[in-house]
């Protein structure tokens, strides 16, 4: 019998207000849940608690009101899935800040669901403020980053031309810096975007200011490593591969993705430029490292299999005890070659710029991406390779 391999069609959700920012909910490992912040300058900005439930295909969704501001950056904490911060914009004496607070969701908000979900859109609850990561002296935070395995007691922020290290205190109503560092050299530097590495204890972090990016170890606040020109262009966003802790994805305006070893800095491991624009956003898979998403403004996401350059670059290796003699020569072929790297599929459900991708943190095989017009669109990868992968 010949198994026909249907592959789900993607689910979109509009939002009616502008929108770049998107995290899955770390905290959260049974429910698939994305967070998505809103960009409208004239209403109120909003948090969509976005469920997927799988075996429906369906979507069910939270409102909340966030009346600081259009948000340009979304985390959720690993920890703790109710609490998240986020990085807005406000006017303050006629100028405009980039502020970033830690907020946690009503206790309620999941069972809110009881409801219609229309009054939820009507009548929508607001976060509650926890507190804000203020210092007088840096203004306009790029971004945060939580500890990946933490307690959701660390995270950094990077503002400016500083990253700061805060402690969470008091059930997060209190945020302290316990160190700083700061980017030297000629010119306005400012940081772009950063990745903490989930490897070395959650001692370093990757960041990325103009073409350059720089790894920091937390412990001494000192530079590891710097890619000068990793980017002919503004470098957008990094991300660390899961099972390998050399290994870094980049992304930028110069259209490309590059993979690279940070013990050797000098050329990327590789490279790839399947992007007609921007590249905002490159994430490895959480589980199977050889699936990598990335999002452009030329309106497509891009799924695809780097297996050369991951864990497991020859597959999945099986015992000889496990195989039968009529399997044996046949796993010696499949065992020798790694597989040829390539592109999976080319996703073209969205027609603004995608700002921003992410896997699920519930379910491996599935991932979302956002563009700035408010469309979520939420896909899974092709059966045939999900397969190809596990078997």
């Amino acid at each position: 019998r010949i198994w026909e391999m249907e592959d789900d069609a993607p689910v979109i959700y509009g939002l009616e207000f502008q929108a770049r920012a998107l995290t899955s909910q770390t905290g959260e490992t049974d429910a698939i849940r994305f967070l998505v912040g809103t960009q409208s300058l004239k209403f109120d900005n909003q948090i969509h608690i976005i469920e997927f439930d799988d075996e429906n295909n369906i979507i069910n969704k939270n409102v909340l009101l966030h009346q600081s501001g259009e948000i340009w950056h979304i985390a959720a904490c690993p920890a703790d899935k109710s609490v998240l911060t986020t990085c807005y914009n406000k006017t303050s004496d006629s100028r405009v800040v980039s502020c970033a607070s830690v907020w946690r969701m009503p206790c309620d908000w999941e069972t809110g669901n009881n409801e219609s979900p229309e009054d939820s859109v009507h009548n929508p609850q607001t976060l509650e403020l926890l507190c804000h990561l203020e210092n007088s002296s840096h203004s306009n935070i790029a971004c945060v980053l939580w500890e990946p395995m933490g307690d959701g007691k660390r995270l950094i922020s990077l503002a400016d031309n500083h990253a700061l290290l805060w402690d969470l205190q008091e059930s997060s109503t209190q945020a302290i810096i316990s160190s700083s560092v700061t980017l030297e050299g000629k010119g306005q530097l400012k940081f772009t975007s950063g990745k903490w590495s989930p490897h070395h204890n959650c001692s370093q972090f990757a960041s990325a200011n103009d073409t350059s990016i720089r790894g920091w170890d937390l412990r001494s606040m000192s530079q590891i490593y710097c890619i000068e020109s990793a980017h002919g262009q503004l470098v957008r966003d990094l991300d660390f591969n899961p099972n390998r802790q050399y290994y870094l994805a980049s992304c930028g305006d110069d259209c490309k993705v590059k993979f690279w070893d940070v013990r050797n800095v000098q050329e990327p491991v590789k490279t790839l430029e399947e992007h007609s624009h921007w590249v905002w956003s490159v994430r490895y898979n959480h589980s199977h490292d050889q699936l990598v998403l990335t999002a452009s403004s030329d309106s497509r996401l891009i799924l695809s299999n780097m297996v050369s350059i991951s864990s497991e670059p020859f597959g999945h290796l099986v015992d000889e005890e496990e195989l039968s003699e009529g399997e044996e020569n046949h796993q010696e072929d499949k065992g020798k070659e790694p597989l040829k790297d390539s592109v999976v599929s080319t996703y073209e459900e969205h027609e603004d710029s995608v700002y921003a991708a992410e896997w699920s943190s519930a379910d491996p095989w599935l991932f979302a991406s956002l563009s700035y017009d408010g469309r979520l669109v939420i896909n899974r990868v092709p059966r045939a390779l999900k397969y190809h992968i596990l078997l």
